[in-house]
């Protein structure tokens, strides 16, 4: 038989834990969940993240501009300041109506990658709600010719851009529907009120 040392004590595992255990034990689910259970389920830890610049961009589309914000800002944590996350980021501001701060980091998503029409329209889209109306012709161009004519939402905004150039006062009172787009195929609508 083994020796204690003197002055410790024997180790007593206490009553509670043993009968929480026996409980749980006991329940019809066991140690997992009840397929009854009314509590909708808690994450899966061990599933792989979805992309949030997938997330950000599905808020988007469903109107939920600071929520895809904030999956914006998240995605940028982990991949860093990427032209499509500063134009994402610069997308969903616009959404919100913070021009300025749109401005800016689309300003910044062309110069890391001045190639990218998508972000060179969704720039052109800021300029035309600032009131920058000759230097957003000079941007839907570039778009445009960057993309090689591709994209009806390129086509389109160039189209207001140079109509609101030559007759301001008439194109002022319309309803236009600016299309910002990103990488891919999706097109997401910035309506203006009236």
């Amino acid at each position: 038989m083994r020796r204690r040392p003197e002055g410790s004590r024997p180790r007593i595992v206490p009553l509670t834990l043993i009968l929480a255990f026996g409980l749980a034990a006991c329940s019809p689910g066991g140690f997992s969940r009840s397929k009854d259970d009314p509590f909708a389920p808690g994450p899966d830890l061990r599933a792989e993240a979805v992309d949030g610049v997938e997330v950000g961009h599905r808020l988007m589309q469903a109107g939920q501009y600071e929520l895809a914000l904030q999956a914006f800002t998240r995605a940028a944590l982990d991949q860093g300041l990427t032209p499509e996350i500063l134009s994402s980021m610069g997308s969903a501001n616009l959404g919100l109506g913070r021009l300025g701060q749109a401005e800016s980091l689309l300003r910044r998503a062309v110069d890391a990658d001045p190639e990218w029409p998508e972000a060179w329209n969704n720039l052109g889209v800021v300029l035309i709600e600032r009131g920058k109306t000759a230097e957003a012709v000079q941007i839907f161009q570039k778009a445009f010719a960057l993309d090689n004519g591709e994209s009806d939402a390129i086509r389109d905004n160039l189209r207001f851009a140079l109509a609101k150039s030559e007759n301001p006062d008439n194109i002022t009172t319309l309803e236009q529907e600016y299309k910002l787009v990103r990488r891919g195929s999706s097109d997401f609508l910035i309506q203006r009120d009236g």
